[in-house]
């Protein structure tokens, strides 16, 4: 088995009466890209917070390239970067003074180092205008090189394809993947479940504060049943009747119900012996958005 490059004990947070994070373990190995997973307000921010020590946690641990996060958490965290939500600049700088700014924090850093990774990030020949005119999607790639100027071991990214255009996206992967392939191992917050299913080689998902999945992409999706989509006219009638099966969770969307946990079979014959006659029947392949709707829709 590879280092692991964080492992997170039992990591807890509550804000007053409400458990954002309730006893969280995950496990992130060196050279893989490991993702994060979860719906709005799961957890996952809260989570990543207290991994870099932005968050104090009200019990458990995190541990980051073999050491505690802590308050005082330098050593922990010099050989990481991260890229939180919308990247912070000086708007009237280049992007490259900003990337500059942000290297001083690091000594040994090149001028060389900071063109190389320009180009890594697809910007190595706007490096010299200003942030201020830049879109949403270049400023995310300026955000990139930001948290890979110091070459960290361990990178963690919260939606770092933001406001790429398809083609962006696939550099952004593939420049994921390569990393990974060259020692940088990966932490990968997205909502892009195709994205996801694509680059990383191990998932955690989150709801309500507690992890509800996790594992190798391709073992958690073949121990999943195939889904089955109907459409009927009485959809009210179709989830009250569905939802008295065992371990089955129903999606609705208008007139289509998207059934996890029963075979086609099962689905079929339970909707007839409540006098409710599909006008469509599918099976759906397992991906991985279907996985997520299941593991976070479960009764």
């Amino acid at each position: 088995m590879s280092n692991i490059v964080l492992e997170t004990k039992n990591l807890t947070k509550t804000f007053g009466a409400s458990k954002a994070v309730d006893s969280v373990n995950i496990t992130a190995y060196e050279g893989e890209v490991f993702g994060f997973l979860g719906p709005n307000g799961a957890g996952k921010t809260t989570t990543l917070g207290m991994t870099l020590g932005l968050v104090h946690p009200t019990s458990g641990k995190a541990r980051v390239l073999g050491q505690r996060v802590t308050p005082d958490h330098t050593a922990a965290l010099k050989n990481v970067g991260a890229l939180l939500g919308a990247p912070a600049f000086v708007p009237y700088l280049s992007a490259r003074k900003n990337v500059e700014l942000v290297s001083r924090l690091t000594p040994g850093v090149s001028r060389k180092r900071i063109a190389e990774v320009f180009e890594l990030v697809g910007l190595g020949k706007v490096g010299r205008k200003r942030v201020s005119r830049f879109s949403t999607g270049m400023k995310q790639r300026v955000g990139l090189a930001m948290a890979l100027v110091h070459r960290p071991r361990f990178v963690i990214l919260d939606e770092p394809t933001s406001g790429l255009d398809p083609a962006g996206m696939r550099e952004i992967r593939q420049l994921l993947r390569s990393l990974a392939e060259n020692g940088t191992s990966v932490l990968l917050s997205s909502h892009l479940l195709n994205e996801v299913q694509q680059i990383c080689d191990r998932i955690a998902i989150i709801n309500h504060g507690r992890i509800v999945a996790q594992g190798r992409v391709d073992e958690l999706l073949n121990g999943q049943k195939p889904g089955v989509r109907v459409t009927v006219s009485d959809v009210e009638s179709a989830v009250r009747a569905l939802e008295a099966l065992a371990n089955v969770s129903v999606q609705t969307n208008g007139s289509s119900l998207t059934i996890s946990g029963a075979d086609s079979q099962t689905v079929m014959n339970h909707l007839l012996q409540n006098h409710i006659i599909p006008t469509e029947v599918a099976v759906q392949k397992n991906d991985l958005e279907a996985l997520f709707m299941d593991v976070t829709s479960a009764k």
